[in-house]
């Protein structure tokens, strides 16, 4: 029998189960930009991206094979009101009041929100704006993200602290090397059983046998 590869335009890619979707395919809102094989375990992704309005301009960027969990909520700039000034109030949201969106600059805006590949977000994870989660990173089930988290890193709490580094730095560079998402994905497959492979020094002899 042929093998078929994955389809990371396939919105239920679990045989016989409608509550994990890959999420890239059902993306509708311009600022939202969703890599190959990320999945949610939920339907819907869009209504966990909050206060995502039009005139902040700011993005949610998430990479290839991210596992989110269901719960997870993206908050965006929206959300920062202006403190500045004596009222936080947003009149310029509201129909009837007559009032402008203010220039952006008056904002506490925190720029794009950026999650890198191969990242785990636990079950009802927030991830506030603008925050920058590294490659292989894991947030775990209940915290709240605020500061960045770098790569390969274990965070949790409320707010997210860095519990521990998955792997030692030279097997994290390494890994940061391989990129193995951007790999065609028969590569990939032929991968697995490294990427699977709990035995941590032999997966760093087999990287350096592929010069990395």
């Amino acid at each position: 029998m042929e093998h078929q590869e994955p389809n990371p335009e396939e919105v239920f890619p679990v045989p016989h189960n409608r509550t994990v979707t890959y999420i890239k395919s059902t993306i509708t809102r311009k600022n939202i930009f969703v890599g190959d094989f990320t999945y949610f375990s939920d339907v819907d992704f869009e209504s966990h991206v909050t206060h995502h309005y039009d005139f902040y301009d700011d993005k949610l960027i998430i990479g290839k094979f991210c596992q989110i969990a269901q719960g997870v909520e993206f908050i965006m700039n929206g959300a920062n009101h202006q403190m500045n000034g004596v009222s936080t109030f947003p009149f310029y949201i509201f129909e009837g009041w007559g009032a402008s969106v203010p220039p952006l600059e008056v904002f506490p805006l925190k720029g794009d929100t950026v999650i890198g590949n191969d990242v785990w977000i636990g079950q009802n994870v927030t991830i506030l704006p603008g925050v920058h989660i590294g490659d292989g990173a894991i947030i775990g089930a209940h915290s709240v993200v605020g500061s960045p988290i770098e790569p390969y890193t274990i965070a949790a709490g409320n707010p997210a602290k860095c519990i521990r580094k998955r792997f030692d730095e030279v097997l994290i560079e390494r890994l940061l090397r391989l990129r193995w998402w951007d790999l065609p994905v028969a590569e990939i497959n032929d991968l697995i059983p490294l990427l699977n492979n709990p035995q941590i020094e032999a997966v760093k002899k087999a990287l350096l046998q592929r010069g990395l």
